[in-house]
Formats: structure tokens, sequence, C-alpha cells
């Protein structure tokens, strides 16, 4: 009789256990090395790759300095009508773009063609007082001669009597008459020398005018003023770019000199005013390149270059700057505005106002 088994069960149950074990055992030792060598791994390799970032940040990575306070600035213009009158017309509407010269309203025409005409009557009034100015002269010029004729007429009848007078053969009476003949003609001869001298002043020119008479010259003056405002009656763009506030306009809408009727933004000289920290600056110089997102368009890059830096802080220009000299005084860093100018034209519209995300090439620390 064969003898008994001292691990009763299945057949062959006690060698598939064996080998599940020698299998186990060798999935455990299997991890345990592949553990060692990413420790190895890790604590070799990791370290190494942080030493040699470091470096490359501290020595070779430019230093950067960022502000998300910054905003789109572009000039804008106030339009306003340089002559007053009624708008008979309005050529533009809101949010249109316009170029240099464009027609943008016009003014009532009617009183500066008047005054156009009324400057026609001056200068023909002035011509017409210079022409009878020279025939006054010309006839005061003949007056001059027989006056002159006069004088020595006397004067030779004066002589003769007087000749006579000390030879005993005259009055004392006709001596009188001789001497009062004299200075009749004499008092004559200069009051119409002095009629002559007037007459050619009042033709003379001066030196601001020459070969012009004055009284012309403010004719003409006053004629070139009416055609000037005549031409101010169309107001035309001053600039490209895009006018806005139009609804300022109203046909039959009196204008006055001075008062703005609507603005026109700029196409050119878009700029970014990002107010950095004065903790800031004193790596920052103008020149320094300088990366401009806009928080309207995220996927939008723009190059730029800081073109200048404040000469105050935005406190020191707000409409109540801070009062400092009080107990209660805490210190906040301030704010300086930094003038960004963008280097390449924008893809996409830049409207004024819009927020931005502004960073500063500073260079290598």
């Amino acid at each position: 009789m064969a003898e008994a088994d001292p691990f009763p069960g299945k057949p062959g149950e006690s060698d598939v256990e064996s080998r599940q074990e020698a299998m186990a055992s060798a999935a455990r030792h299997t991890a345990r090395t592949r553990l060692k060598r990413v420790r190895i791994v890790l604590l070799t390799v990791v370290p190494a790759l942080i030493v040699a970032g470091g470096l490359w940040y501290w020595f070779g990575n430019a230093g950067s300095l960022e502000t998300d306070n910054a905003y789109v600035k572009q000039d804008v213009v106030s339009i306003a009508g340089e002559v007053t009158g009624l708008i008979t017309s309005v050529r533009v509407r809101d949010n249109q773009d316009v170029k240099a010269g464009d027609v943008l309203f016009t003014i009532d025409t009617s009183p500066y063609e008047v005054a156009i005409r009324q400057a026609d009557a001056q200068i023909a009034t002035a011509q017409a007082h210079v022409t009878a100015l020279q025939a006054d002269v010309g006839a005061n010029a003949a007056d001059l001669g027989a006056a002159r004729d006069d004088l020595a007429l006397a004067q030779a009848n004066y002589n003769r009597a007087r000749a006579l007078m000390d030879r005993g053969f005259n009055t004392r009476a006709n001596m009188d008459a001789a001497e009062h003949a004299v200075a009749t003609a004499r008092d004559k001869l200069v009051a119409i020398e002095a009629e002559v001298a007037k007459a050619r002043a009042q033709l003379a020119d001066g030196a601001q005018v020459p070969g012009v008479n004055p009284a012309i010259a403010a004719a003409q003056a006053s004629h070139a003023k009416a055609a000037l405002d005549l031409r101010r009656t169309v107001v035309r763009a001053p600039a490209d770019g895009r006018i806005t506030q139009v609804s300022r306009l109203q046909i039959g809408q009196m204008v006055f000199p001075g008062v703005p009727m609507l603005s026109l933004v700029r196409a050119d000289g878009a700029r970014v005013e990002a107010n950095f920290k004065e903790t800031d600056l004193d790596r920052m110089r103008p020149g320094q390149p300088a990366e401009i997102r806009l928080d309207a368009y995220p996927k939008l890059r723009l190059k730029g270059h800081v073109d200048s830096i404040g000469a105050g802080t935005g406190s020191e220009f707000s409409v109540l700057p801070a009062q400092n000299a009080t107990g209660n005084w805490v210190k906040v860093i301030q704010r300086v505005p930094v003038r960004i100018a963008i280097d390449e034209r924008s893809p996409r519209p830049l409207i004024a106002g819009l927020s931005a995300v502004v960073s500063v090439n500073v260079g290598k620390r």
C-alpha cells in the first residue's frame, strides 16, 4: 500500500503555489530594482537640472518688469468752428473713418458773402478817393505856380514903389499897399503849398505796404479777411482718423468759434501708458524693448519700446493731490506713468482706453 500524502488536497496544488510565489518574488525584485534606478535618476538628474536652470535664469535670462495698470492712449483732436454761423449740412456720421481734408460740416455762407461785397465796395471807395487826391494834387500844383507868379509880381511892384519912395516920388499909402500885396501873395503861396503837401501825404504809402495806398491796403485786408471767413464755413478734418461725438452736430445749430463740436481720434500716434511702481524704475531706461498684450484681444502680442518715463507720479497730477503732512500718514508705493511706443502696425483696431498688460525687458540681472 502506497505511503500517505502528508499534504492532502488536489493533485499538483503545491506546485502551482510554489510557482506563484516565485513569480511574485521576481516581480517584487524587479519593482525594487526599478525604484532604485528612479531614485538614482531623481537624486542626480533633477538636482542638476535645477542647478542648470537657476544658473541660466540668473546669468542668461533677461529680467522683465510687468504691469497690468496700462491703457491704450490716442491723440484726440477737438474740432470747433472758426467762424460764427448756423450749420447747414453734416457730412459725417459717428465712428466714421476720414482722411485729412475731408469735409465734416458746413456753416451758412450768407453773412460772409455779404462781407466780401462790402470789402469790394470799400476797395472801390478807396480807389476813387485816391483818384480824387491825385486830381487835387494836379490842381494844387497849377495853383502853386500861379501863386508863385503873383508873389513875384507883388515883390517887383514893391521894389519899384520902394525905389520911387527913396527918390521922393511916391506916397506912404502906396508903399503900404505894395507891402500888403507881397504879404498876401506869400500867405497864399504857403497855403497852397500846405494843400499840396497834405494831398501828397494822403497819397503816400507806408513801409509796411510799399507801393499801395493805406486806404486801399485796409480795404484789401478786409476783403482777404472776409474771403478767409468764407472758406472757414467749410470745416474739414485736420488729420486722418475716426470721428466721434457727431451727435452734437445738428442742422440749424449755432456754431461759435472755439466751442468744440466733435472730436477726431487720430489714426497715428497710438501708444500705451503703463503705470509702473516707483520701485521698478531703477532698472528701466528709455529704449528698452517691451511686449504689449491687450485684454480685448488675448492672442494679440505687439512689440514696443519704452519711449519716455513720466516727470511725476500719478498722484502729483491728480485733481486732488495727496496731502501727506498729517499724523496718520501711511506710505503707499507710487505709480509713475511710462510711455510705451508701439513699433508695429496692429492688425486689430487700437481703441483709446483699452486695458493692456505691458512687459518691459530690462536686460540681464
